[in-house]
């Protein structure tokens, strides 16, 4: 039987989640139903997309019975709050990034999800990439040696966007973008905290930081730095170096597509999208919801 996927939010993020899902076999993944706050906006989304149910509440979402995993793509200072609806309801539930404000946010997300039984996954698509997936396989392979040294860098002018700048809509750089080299350094080192986290950077007059550049050390002189901007193109690429050799991710490092290994450069195309996207590469969110599938199939909560 197929994932019936119901969406939370009728957004530029839900549209291209649907797209992505129209690249896996229909009998694999199906969007039955989405919710947003007007009923005329989930009913336009609905048309456009053929699904069968629109919602005007995301109440009405939580209700419907024949939904296998609620897709939360709403901006983040509504985590909680739609979160805490889904689960509590007995929604599997895969919510996009950030996952919530802060950590105490986090902890009331995950203690609910763990209460009422059910799946809950961050939406870190990058993490399920082909060439994440090699990456990994590489670093356990010892393909380059002991790593010594993770650098990557993501910045896109985003000042017009006030999502991102204004800080009651969850706005910042590290919130918001400076995640994906975060999470990549993260993979990287296993999910080994650092023993010393240096920061600088600077704030909007909003209250939100606008550049921040951050330094891990982590055990053994193994470091990282990364550098994230909602003011200026960066090269958004990343390497990681070791003592054998260097791994490339050239841009997009959050999407990647391309990967070089000691100089030598395989690419990872990625399905054309059915229609148009409205985020570079989306058509890789089609990793993740796969991976969420899987677990749903095996009982892994």
């Amino acid at each position: 039987m197929a994932t019936r996927w119901g969406l939370c939010s009728a957004g530029k993020i839900s549209h291209d989640f649907t797209v992505a899902l129209k690249t896996l076999p229909p009998e694999d993944h199906q969007v039955v139903a989405v919710a947003a706050r007007n009923l005329e906006d989930a009913q336009e989304f609905a048309s456009k997309h053929g699904i069968s149910r629109a919602y005007g509440s995301y109440e009405e979402l939580a209700r419907d019975p024949n939904i296998d995993v609620v897709y939360v793509g709403v901006i983040h200072p509504y985590h909680l709050s739609t979160c805490l609806l889904f689960t509590k309801a007995k929604k599997n539930v895969l919510c996009e990034k950030p996952l919530a404000m802060n950590a105490k946010e986090v902890k009331e997300i995950l203690a609910s999800a763990k209460m009422n039984n059910v799946f809950f996954m961050e939406a870190v698509w990058t993490r399920f990439f082909p060439i994440s997936v090699e990456i990994r396989r590489l670093l356990a392979q010892g393909e380059v040696g002991e790593v010594k040294m993770v650098r990557a860098e993501f910045g896109s002018e985003q000042m017009h966007i006030p999502r991102s700048v204004q800080k009651e809509l969850g706005g910042g750089a590290l919130l918001d973008i400076g995640i994906y080299c975060l999470q990549l350094i993260c993979m990287v080192y296993n999910g080994e905290k650092p023993e010393r986290i240096q920061a600088t950077g600077f704030c909007l007059e909003t209250g939100v930081d606008e550049t921040v550049v951050v330094t891990l050390k982590f055990s053994n002189n193994r470091l990282a730095v990364f550098t994230c901007s909602l003011r200026v193109q960066l090269p958004n690429d990343a390497i990681i170096v070791g003592t054998k050799g260097i791994i490339k991710i050239p841009a997009h490092m959050w999407c990647p597509t391309s990967l070089v290994v000691n100089g030598k450069e395989t690419q990872y195309p990625l399905p054309e999208p059915s229609l148009p996207l409205k985020f570079i590469n989306s058509t890789g969110m089609r990793y993740e919801a796969e991976e969420v599938r899987q677990c749903l199939l095996k009982g892994n909560f």
